[in-house]
């Protein structure tokens, strides 16, 4: 089991269950757009959230947004300690930085005392694309081993400071990369991990590298928190994160929705029907398994351990619970019926 550290009122590691995470996309000095965003995000299912804090000005501006966020908030620093020192002191709930790149062991020493002062816990982002120099000459390129050495690197300042909580994460947009250094972190320390594929590309490309990486780790029973990196809207970063948690068998709240991949029986618009149900569902919370079938030929008994679903044939269709048929509607109501009866379980 790995340590545990508190970020505002969520527990990451120490058996806590996998949290979710995403960044704001928004500039943080636009204050009610940002807290417009992180409500957006608390309400499809996000537990922290990280925004940028790049100059002073964010600074204020991420000050003021904490004073309101429903959600603990991650400071993004980079390069400049007192802008961590300043997010501390506004209210951070955490602080991610790279201690390699924000000076000498004084400053180190100073974002370390602020934060031990506020009970701050700090994540050190070792990042692919962003490894140092000797690093770099050392291996060659990131490979795993060059992440995990710049992960103890990093751990190391701070443990000189006396700090231990911490949070690592190791980055990379190539997945075998991600998942081996994770794995071999995992193998020589028990800090809580946060893991995530980086700069992963478009929303599909992001979506299967996402899939692929973190699932890989939290089948493993590697993982504390996560991230799934999207060019997209946050909000579909969460969603994304809900699913893959599901799929690994770690979460049980939303629904889960089995659907045939269509077939020359199909006599119905499956694909839309499919779409349709995924929309209306999209923040049901209820643990159910919901099937989505185009043919009653095999639809029910393919699909006889979902909690319930629809079957279509050539203009009507069925409704079936555990297996067993329980109405039989033509196709227009078949939608309808199933939100109706789902409201009921």
């Amino acid at each position: 089991m790995t340590r545990q550290i508190l970020v505002g009122n969520v527990p990451i590691g120490g058996g806590a269950p996998v949290s979710i995470q995403s960044m704001l996309n928004t500039k943080t000095t636009d204050v009610e757009g940002s807290l417009s965003q992180i409500k957006k995000l608390a309400a499809a299912g996000c537990q922290i959230v990280r925004l940028a804090v790049p100059n002073r000005e964010a600074a204020r501006g991420f000050a003021e947004i904490c004073k309101e966020s429903p959600l603990p908030l991650v400071a993004d620093i980079h390069f400049d300690y007192q802008l961590a020192i300043l997010a501390a002191e506004g209210g951070a709930s955490k602080i991610r930085i790279n201690p390699g790149n924000i000076g000498g062991a004084d400053r180190v020493r100073a974002v370390v005392e602020v934060c031990k002062d506020r009970h701050i816990p700090i994540r050190i982002g070792v990042n692919g694309g962003s490894l140092d120099k000797a690093l770099l000459e050392k291996y060659g390129h990131p490979t795993p081993e060059a992440l995990v050495e710049s992960a103890f690197q990093h751990l190391e300042l701070l443990e000189k400071e006396g700090f231990y909580d911490t949070c690592v994460s190791m980055k990379s947009s190539t997945v075998p990369n991600m998942v081996a250094a994770a794995r071999l972190f995992r193998s020589k320390c028990d800090y809580p991990l946060h893991i995530g594929v980086t700069e992963t590309g478009p929303v599909r490309q992001g979506l299967i590298k996402s899939a692929m990486g973190i699932g890989a780790l939290l089948l493993d029973g590697i993982g504390d928190t996560l991230r799934v990196s999207l060019t997209d809207d946050p909000v579909e970063e969460v969603y994304a994160a809900k699913d893959i948690l599901k799929a690994a068998g770690l979460r049980k709240e939303g629904v889960d929705i089995i659907s045939c991949p269509t077939c020359g029986r199909t006599r119905i618009d499956l694909i839309g029907l499919v779409n349709q149900v995924d929309r209306a569902l999209k923040n049901c919370q209820k643990p159910i398994t919901v099937a989505v079938m185009g043919c009653i030929v095999n639809g029910p008994g393919e699909a006889r351990e979902a909690d319930i679903g629809i079957a279509g044939g050539d203009g009507w269709g069925m409704i079936f619970e555990k297996g067993q048929q329980v109405a039989k509607l033509p196709y227009d109501e078949l939608l309808p019926a199933l939100l109706e009866r789902i409201e009921k379980l």
